[in-house]
Parts: structure tokens; sequence; C-alpha cells
């Protein structure tokens, strides 16, 4: 009885190993979630246009508002990000015209992160999508996966001109 009890004990350290080494091998090939989000703030007051950027990314040139935003961006880039509603402010200096609606045709977004530069010094890196059409009514739908900088610390999603200027930023 002795030896089926060791055979027994041998089999279940055996199965355990291999339950870990799969659990290790499914969660390597599938990339973690770095950030999700349900929320974006429009680009407003101090930070319209270049005077106050944020991580080296300026205001758009005008203010901005936005119905809704969704997201998530994985370990290995991939990025998602829905935007409804990111239209021109209902307000001065907006002129009458625009106010309420999307005059850019084409959306981007841009990653931020902290990291670590090459001399071990805090560096900003800034990473761009290529460009997503954008309705009028301020409705883009951006999927893409950007090269992330390792480590990806404390990352901002922005939702931006072609051109590089923020309309949207995480946060609220």
């Amino acid at each position: 009885m002795g030896k089926n009890r060791w055979l027994a004990a041998a089999g279940a350290v055996a199965l355990a190993g291999v339950v870990s080494v799969v659990g290790v091998a499914a969660s390597a090939s599938t990339p973690g979630t770095v950030m999700k989000f349900d929320t974006m703030a429009p680009v407003t007051g101090p930070y319209v246009g270049a005077a106050n950027p944020i991580r080296n990314v300026p205001g758009g040139g005008l203010p901005w508002m936005i119905r809704a935003a969704t997201g998530s961006l994985k370990s290995n880039g991939h990025l998602l990000v829905h935007v409804r509603g990111l239209v021109l402010a209902e307000e001065a200096p907006v002129p009458p015209a625009l106010q309420g609606t999307n005059p850019i045709p084409d959306f981007e977004a841009i990653v931020s992160c902290q990291s670590i530069g090459t001399d071990g010094s805090a560096v900003s890196t800034n990473v761009a999508t290529g460009q997503f059409a954008a309705s009028g009514d301020g409705n883009a739908d951006i999927n893409a996966t950007v090269s992330l900088p390792s480590p990806c610390i404390a990352p901002i999603v922005f939702v931006a001109s072609p051109t590089g200027a923020w309309f949207a930023a995480t946060g609220s």
C-alpha cells in the first residue's frame, strides 16, 4: 500500500507540473490588459492650443466636447477606441457654424507612456496609430496596434488630429 501512495503522490506532483506549465503557456500567449476606459475628457480651457501640452501632445486649437468613449489597450499594443459625439464645443470661440460638428475627416490615436530611457532616465514616449475615418457627428472606431515602450507606465490615450493635436484624452 505504501508503494501505491507513493505512485499516487508522484502522479499528483507530475499533474500539477503539467497544469502549471500549461497555465504559463496560456498566459504568455494571451496579451494582458494594460488599461480599459469608459470615459474621455475633451480638450478645453487652458489645454486648448499649444500653450499647455500634456506629455508633449498639444491640444486642439478650439474647445471640443464628447458624448461617449470606451476603449482598451493590451500589453501587445493592440488598441481599441470607440468615440461618439466628439465634436467642437457649442461655445465661443468656436464659430457658430462649426459648433456641434466635427470638421476633421480622420482621427488618430496617440498612446503616451512614461518609460525609462537607455541612460536610466525617466522619459515620455508617444506612439501614434494610422488615421481612421471620423464622421461629421464625431463618431470613430480606432482598431490598431502600436509599438509600446517597455515599461509602459501610466498610459494616456489621446484621440487626435492627423497632425497630432489632441481632442480627447483618457480621464474625466
